[in-house]
């Protein structure tokens, strides 16, 4: 979980996305989708898959998520992302979703998953991560 202290919670790990949800990406209810939440997780997963690993990496695995909140339409939704682990191929990085309503600097916690990369060639076949030393 995230570094808490008492008045300041904060992210932990890169800011590596930030983007505004529109009304379009809700659901019945007003909330935004989940999975619009979820494509928004492993673009910014992505991101950071493609450099560690200098090339291409496809999505393999999700950890399970758990969503604290709903996300409101027009707020500021920042996805944070840390490598816990590399592999011979792989990577696992953690991304928390924290999100900035449209008129405060509050923050909040809104979920957070493990997604787990394999980095690929350009027909698609595994290949080693490049050496981060």
């Amino acid at each position: 979980m995230s570094t808490f202290d008492d008045d300041n919670p904060m992210p932990l790990g890169e800011l590596i996305l930030r983007i505004i949800p529109f009304p379009g990406d809700t659901n019945a209810n007003g909330d935004v989708f989940a999975g619009w939440l979820v494509k928004q997780m492993d673009i910014a997963a992505a991101t950071m898959a493609a450099r560690i690993s200098q090339g291409r990496s496809a999505t393999v695995a999700m950890d399970r998520m758990e969503f604290l909140s709903p996300v409101r339409v027009g707020s500021q939704v920042g996805c944070y992302c840390e490598l816990i682990e590399i592999g011979r191929s792989s990577m696992n990085i953690k991304v928390e979703v924290w999100t900035m309503d449209r008129y405060s600097e509050d923050r909040r916690k809104v979920t957070e998953g493990r997604f787990v990369y394999v980095a690929i060639d350009e027909v698609g076949r595994i290949r080693e991560v490049p050496d981060q030393s």
